[in-house]
């Protein structure tokens, strides 16, 4: 690995990317001049040296012209070993000599974009176009508009129905239009939801431009984003928003919210189906996984194509280096997070490992609150679970723990702890298990989980027949198993009242799994209730799901969530336990003997939790559960135990082999003919299939990849596999099947090289923690790559050896010295955290 400076062959290019032009060409005349206004020659580049060690201090100066000739921008160059703010006095100096209102700062590896009239230098990730610095200079947004705009309950009603207090059926109050109000699917702001907004006014008006609310799951944070994203516009304090979420259901429901609710003001389009004219839209959702995948945040847009950017459940869809896509982006931020940061209080970060799935989601949550100013954990606004109950929006759950002796011995302090016993049969080795594909349960266990929940459900209030429910299952295959036990009993305890139809697996390997969560919703899955004609309930009363129903899944009329899988993830049990808090009223209408029309209702007053796993425990140390059930005790090893007792007969983790093994073998001119042509051939197999590409259309890579793996790869006809295609298309990587299929359909130009991955990465990384000017970057930046690449520094390191870089090849002792002391313990684990390293190996 190459530690060589290359400050001005860097600076070069970004400019040259960004259309500038150091000569005259076919686009123009050039509109770069040094500092003393003399065009630049190409000998007169040559002589700066590779690092400007040629020049006067280290450093050049630029000018950057606009369209008409005049200074708009300096570029002020230094040296790799320099941190580009050290310029900033000088430069600002100079800007206002040649009358420039913008200034970059660079040395080939940080970079900043610094409006003199409106603030501090502000980080980028490429040097902006000349059209863009014109949009910039252009742009007068009003904070003081945006801070005083009066908003009512009726803000987005008066888009949706601007004559609504005119119109007949409005009988002058929101209590008093209920039928009027659902009939015309009006949105009226709740008092909650308009302190929030104000909330967000003040600290606008107290000069902040970051802002998080922390507001419970039910509470509607999506409507109080339709309400910003208004004000925002509506003050042309905003030319467009952008709402990242990181789940697609999630997309598309943002999607049908902001299109129902703010049109026909404001336009929102979906990304992936807007690739080519998403700018004429005012709001663009988007999966954060889309613009990550391959970096295409850096290269399909600007840092200026949005004013807002909204971050639904922000400490998952921005956590670790996702976080680089929203820091990306300049304008004002709006977190959304239904988790609080203290969730994991009970965690003595000095008691769990690193890898601990508790302790990450810890660092994540602080993380979240540091991003978005919120340091000492008070968000802009909070309005929490207990604040919705109290108000009468929410409802509480009755925690039931239905924990086995089972259950309880695979929890511990560490995670999930999974023992391996050894090929030799003694010792066991512990697995933190969050990553790894897991088979635990024996019919038996299962029978007893799905027996348990059928005592204990709550019911329907108005047929007596079991409450809409919720199962989470460890994976697919344990989901089925669970559906099919379910809808045994269910044949056992009602014959003939579902015919298997009782519980459905909704999991992503059922082809219409999205669908059926909406029928289920809307109370149609499998047709109506058999249990009463007329009233509206879903026949299937039960969903098994893995995560397809956990975040901003809404069915109001949930009576049950089993919790048949432990929960790693605070934000996922948040989310879960969210599922069931939202009000509902349960009503029927009928005629009496008398022919007179009744109506019978039943509001919900609670829903139950069934935690199979104690995860309640696991999260809030000491919870006081409201009913402890009791479950037959497993048979002991060696006895006969207490009757009805459970086995583990199956106790399987599947671990993914982090280095695969290589083969090292000689291949001759032929052989490597062959594999040029397997990967033409691969091509060809590829866009040739119907299935593939329409899931591509869609952006639908679960199916793509399960579709490759199962009917293309491992074939006797050709043989495909990831390896024969990466040596055939001389990638000196591993690299994934979604990218060999957006590399064929032209979706990324090229395969990116193992160094153009670790310089993305690198700038992923200072982006979330911006060095500051005291820092060497050079060595920064060689640390961090050389901590990637090579396995023997991650032990050193990991293992405090550090006498052992005095015999390193790769990074010696002074050098692993010139790095920041702070940075040699951030830097481990964020790399531990967040970059895939399996994708470095070749």
């Amino acid at each position: 690995m190459k530690n060589e400076a290359h400050a001005r062959i860097k600076i070069n290019q970004l400019l040259e990317e960004a259309g500038w032009r150091f000569f005259d060409n076919a686009e123009g005349v050039a509109n770069i001049l040094l500092e003393n206004r003399v065009k630049i020659t190409q000998e007169e580049i040559d002589a700066w040296g590779h690092d400007y060690e040629k020049t006067r201090n280290g450093s050049l100066d630029f000018l950057l012209l606009d369209s008409n000739n005049k200074p708009i921008c300096v570029l002020e160059a230094k040296r790799e070993s320099l941190h580009p703010l050290v310029a900033k006095v000088q430069a600002r100096e100079y800007a206002k000599t040649v009358d420039a209102q913008f200034i970059i700062l660079s040395n080939g590896i940080v970079h900043y974009l610094w409006d003199t009239k409106k603030g501090n230098p502000k980080p980028i990730y490429k040097f902006p176009s000349p059209g863009e610095i014109g949009a910039i200079k252009e742009w007068n947004p009003d904070r003081n508009a945006l801070a005083n705009e009066p908003v009512a309950s009726d803000y987005i009603t008066s888009i949706q129905m601007p004559d609504y207090a005119e119109r007949p059926e409005w009988n002058g109050s929101i209590d008093a239009s209920k039928d009027f109000i659902w009939t015309n699917g009006l949105k009226f702001l709740r008092p909650y939801q308009l302190s929030a907004i104000r909330h967000l006014q003040k600290a606008v008006a107290e000069g902040r431009d970051r802002f998080l609310f922390e507001m419970a799951t039910g509470t509607g944070k999506t409507l109080t984003s339709a309400a910003i994203i208004r004000l925002f516009l509506r003050t042309q304090n905003a030319r467009r928003v952008l709402f990242l979420v990181d789940r697609l259901e999630l997309e598309d429901q943002a999607w049908k919210a902001f299109t129902n609710n703010l049109k026909p003001d404001y336009s929102t389009f979906i990304y992936k189906e807007h690739k080519g004219d998403w700018r004429q839209a005012d709001i663009i959702v988007t999966t954060i996984q889309s613009l990550m995948f391959n970096d295409k945040y850096r290269y399909e847009f600007t840092p200026t194509d949005f004013d807002l950017i909204i971050s639904d459940e922000s400490h998952r869809s921005i956590s670790g280096n996702a976080r680089a896509v929203f820091e990306f982006f300049h304008g004002y931020k709006l977190g959304l997070t239904a988790t609080p940061r203290d969730y994991l209080k009970g965690v003595d970060p000095d008691k769990v490992k690193e890898n601990d799935p508790r302790e990450i989601e810890r660092r994540m949550l602080r993380d979240t609150y540091v991003t978005f100013g919120c340091e000492g954990g008070d968000p802009t606004y909070r309005y929490s679970l207990l604040d919705g109950v109290k108000d009468g929006f929410l409802v509480n759950p009755r925690v039931l723990d239905a924990r086995t002796e089972i259950t309880t011995q695979l929890l511990s302090d560490n995670g999930y702890a999974v023992a391996i016993t050894t090929e030799e049969g003694e010792a066991t080795e512990t697995f933190v298990s969050r990553d790894f594909e897991k088979n635990f349960f024996s019919e038996k266990t299962n029978s007893v989980f799905c027996q348990t929940f059928l005592e204990n459900a709550l019911r329907d209030p108005i047929t007596n027949e079991i409450g809409k429910t919720i199962v989470f299952a460890v994976s697919q295959n344990h989901a089925r198993k669970l559906t099919e036990i379910l809808n045994e009993f269910a044949e056992q305890l009602f014959p003939d009242k579902y015919n298997s139809d009782f519980a459905e697996q909704v999991t992503s390997q059922i082809g219409n799994a999205q669908q059926m969560t909406i029928n289920f919703t809307n109370n149609n899955l499998n047709g109506k209730t058999t249990w009463l004609e007329g009233y509206k309930s879903s026949k299937t009363r039960v969903c098994v799901t893995v995560g397809m129903m956990t975040t901003g899944y809404d069915c109001p009329d949930l009576l049950n969530i089993c919790m048949m899988r432990p929960i790693f993830s605070p934000a996922d049990f948040v989310q879960i336990k969210g599922r069931g808090t939202r009000n509902n009223r349960f009503d029927f209408k009928h005629k009496n003997e008398l022919g007179e029309e009744e109506i019978v209702q039943h509001d919900k007053e609670l829903f139950k939790l069934f935690d199979f796993f104690a995860n309640c425990e696991y999260f809030e140390e000491k919870f006081d559960y409201d009913e402890k059930l009791k479950l037959p005790k497993p048979e002991k090893v060696g006895g006969k135990g207490e009757g009805g007792g459970i086995d583990i007969d199956k106790y399987t983790s599947y671990r993914p082999d982090p280095l695969a093994s290589l083969k090292d073998q000689h291949i001759g001119y032929d052989g490597m003919k062959v594999d040029r042509m397997l990967f033409n051939k691969f091509e060809d197999r590829i866009i040739m299939d119907d299935i593939i590409k329409k899931n591509v259309e869609l952006g639908n890579w679960e199916q793509v990849i399960g579709h490759i793996q199962q009917e293309i790869f491992d074939k006797p006809e050709e043989y495909f596999n990831l390896e024969k295609l990466r040596k055939a298309a001389k990638i000196d990587r591993k690299v994934s099947i979604r990218e060999v299929v957006e590399k064929i359909f032209g979706i990324i130009p090229k395969f990116k090289s193992k160094d153009e991955l670790l310089e993305a990465e690198f700038d992923k990384f200072i982006s979330i923690y911006p060095p500051e000017e005291d820092v060497n970057l050079r060595a920064l930046k060689y640390f961090f790559k050389a901590y990637i690449v090579d396995q023997d520094i991650r032990t050193i390191i990991e293992a405090n050896d550090f006498h052992a870089f005095q015999t390193n090849p790769t990074l010696t002792i002074s050098q692993f010295k010139e790095v920041a002391a702070r940075y040699r313990e951030v830097i481990p684990v964020y790399i531990n955290d967040y970059v895939n390293l399996e994708r470095f190996a070749a």
